[in-house]
């Protein structure tokens, strides 16, 4: 057995999967809009559950539909234990629901986006090692490659930032559980970002290298980007 054989099974993701995308235009909840026939979440949860440390999924599906999402899941269920709950009126109660179900014995529990559908098992390893490392919040960041601006709200430009400092946020973010319980404990706004809620309790955010195919599917034009990366 190998060191990464040991590893298996210990980290539980949770998948907020409630939400209507409507920049992705006319249809049902976004999790469910298909891409290549299936629907963004069996390819988001496919790759979760390809993950070696990944042992546990908890999907928050739209409400009402926790049936018909578990059903969607099913051919995924013998890898991973597979829960799905309602999810709420905003990603940060749909968060919280699937954290409330995640099984005790996890201790690490990773948060992603089902929108970031092709994001690579690879990418999974990376956040959950640097939390087992020590680090109570990760998060996967790119490279900012456009020149970036402040702009006022009239339109006039206010400064342009360094983008040496900055950084595009990807998911899945990784935290010690402890530390995302007491992060949604302490929110008293609502937050779309689970790194910026442990931040507001004085957690230090460590970051690793992300991955360009874990793009967020937000408009028509990013399905199709997906399509072109499945190609």
């Amino acid at each position: 057995m190998t060191a990464q054989d040991n590893l298996r099974g210990d980290v539980a993701v949770l998948v907020p999967a409630a939400g209507q995308g409507v920049r992705l235009g006319p249809g049902g909840p976004k999790a469910l809009r298909s891409l290549r026939g299936e629907p963004l979440l069996v390819h988001a949860v496919r790759r979760l559950a390809a993950a070696p440390s990944v042992g546990c999924v908890v999907v928050a599906a739209p409400p009402g539909s926790t049936s018909d999402v578990r059903d969607l899941l099913s051919s995924i269920s013998d890898r991973v234990d597979l829960l799905v709950v309602e999810g709420g009126a905003s990603r940060q109660m749909s968060v919280a629901a699937a954290l409330a179900a995640v099984p005790d014995r996890y201790d690490v529990v990773l948060v992603h986006d089902a929108a970031r559908a092709l994001a690579p098992p690879e990418l999974v390893e990376r956040v959950a090692a640097a939390v087992r490392q020590g680090h109570a919040a990760v998060i996967p960041v790119l490279p900012v490659v456009d020149t970036i601006k402040q702009v006022q709200s009239s339109g006039e430009v206010m400064a342009t930032l360094d983008r040496s400092v900055l950084r595009a946020v990807q998911t899945p973010q990784g935290f010690l559980r402890s530390t995302l319980v007491e992060a949604h404990a302490a929110a008293v706004d609502d937050h779309t970002d689970d790194a910026g809620m442990a931040e507001k309790i004085g957690v230090r955010v460590w970051t690793v290298p992300g991955a360009e195919s874990a793009l967020k599917i937000t408009r028509p034009f990013d399905l199709a980007v997906a399509e072109l990366l499945l190609d």
